[in-house]
């Protein structure tokens, strides 16, 4: 805003610097501000002025820039730079620009002011982070991004998406970020968890889907060079590539999957497995880590895949006026683990005591859990799905089925534990031989 009183809320606070802005499109000059475009003009160096004459640095943005008139644009933009402005930004406010249309009036804000140039780029058409490209590649020197693209409405420019575009893409010039990309898959979990606003499974660089593959056909070229389906190799940004088996899966993914928990079929029990996911996969599921293991042994006669983890104890207490409470007993690998949680819920309860205990010995998180009713009545199965992630970002899917949710929510939790700390056991055999 172009108010003096924020202006001096900067300076008591013993900041240097200021971002100060006004609207200046016909809309919000009308309809928000009630102002003419000589008023605003007059806000705008007032406020600039009197920012300079409290010793800030001053950024100044014209809120709504892409649908100003752009002699009015270019005036402001001349005025505030004379009144001592430090920085000039460019909103596109509500993402209502076009890359070209953002080169062009980038390019008039340098001209007009000789000022080093922002890009703040909203999402609503889907377009923050080609417009900010557009921006820097026409002399913008900063751009405006959010971890995971939260922002208002659509979101903002994501960070983790123009980092990469800048670094990886081919362009006339390169630039430096002085980003940790090793490290934007941790940033953006975090946010996640602490705003609560989950990642869109396929958004780019740090969705779910980013690195995961299914079809048979992607799934084998990556098994040969992961170059010839992925941009980038995924540990750039801190992730792992990992193999989703259904429909679309074939033979050479899954061998590959099964080898991860020490599981070598051969030609043809490897077609029967393969016969069998297909099955399941034409009835539109995807088959978790814990049913193709399941399969495999099976096919191959082997049901004697070694369990490290099994539950030995296990109660739940709930009722009205009583916090949901549960008591787990776990022996992992010989070794006997018990915990007590509450939670919003006996499932809830059950889950938290569980992870009471990963933390300890495995460092093993709940990622994703998901109940689903697959037939009716009071005494429905339910199906309990869970994805569990290692330290290491290994991560497996579980399912479980039954009529008791908690207990079936349990199982699904200690199949999974089972897997990812089998598929742990494995890969340590093979670097210690």
């Amino acid at each position: 805003r172009t108010n003096q009183q924020d202006i001096d809320a900067v300076v008591d606070c013993g900041l240097k610097y200021v971002h100060t802005f006004i609207a200046t499109s016909d809309i919000h000059l009308q309809y928000k501000l009630h102002l003419s475009q000589d008023q605003a003009l007059e806000k705008a160096i007032e406020s600039v002025e009197y920012a300079k004459s409290r010793g800030l640095q001053v950024e100044f943005s014209a809120e709504d820039a892409t649908r100003t008139d752009r002699d009015f644009l270019k005036k402001i933009f001349t005025a505030v730079t004379k009144a001592g402005a430090d920085r000039i930004d460019i909103p596109d406010t509500v993402g209502y620009s076009t890359p070209q249309y953002i080169a062009e009036i980038t390019k008039d804000a340098i001209e007009a002011t000789k000022l080093p140039i922002s890009m703040h780029c909203h999402n609503d058409f889907g377009l923050a982070v080609a417009n900010a490209i557009s921006g820097i590649q026409a002399g913008a020197q900063c751009a405006h991004v959010t971890i995971n693209g939260i922002g208002e409405r659509a979101g903002n420019a994501s960070l983790e998406e123009l980092v990469m575009a800048l670094q990886c893409l081919k362009f006339d010039q390169s630039w430096e970020t002085n980003i940790k990309t090793e490290l934007l898959y941790e940033i953006s979990k975090y946010v996640s968890k602490l705003s609560g606003m989950p990642v869109q499974p396929n958004k780019a660089i740090i969705g779910e889907n980013a690195f995961g593959h299914e079809s048979g056909i992607h799934t084998h070229g990556v098994l040969s060079n992961p170059l010839t389906y992925e941009p980038i190799s995924p540990e750039i940004v801190g992730r792992n590539r990992w193999f989703q088996v259904g429909k679309h899966a074939g033979a050479h993914g899954i061998s590959a999957m099964l080898e991860e928990y020490g599981i070598q079929p051969d030609k043809d029990q490897l077609k029967q497995i393969l016969t069998k996911v297909k099955l399941i996969g034409d009835t539109g599921k995807h088959v978790t880590d814990v049913e193709l293991v399941s399969i495999a042994n099976e096919v191959m006669g082997d049901s004697k895949l070694k369990r490290l983890v099994q539950l030995t104890g296990f109660s739940v207490s709930t009722g009205i006026g009583n916090m949901p409470y549960a008591f787990i007993k776990l022996n992992i690998d010989g070794n006997e683990h018990t915990a007590t949680d509450y939670g919003v819920g006996p499932v809830d309860a059950s889950l938290n005591a569980i992870q009471k205990i990963t933390d300890t010995i495995s460092e093993i998180r709940i990622k994703d859990y998901n109940l689903a009713s697959i037939s009716g009545g009071s005494s429905a199965l339910c199906e309990v799905t869970v994805k569990l992630e290692d330290a290491m970002q290994n991560t497996v899917s579980s399912k479980s089925i039954g009529e008791d949710i908690v207990i079936t929510s349990v199982q699904a939790v200690i199949d999974g534990m089972n897997r990812i700390m089998l598929k742990k056991l494995v890969k340590q055999k093979r670097h210690n031989n």
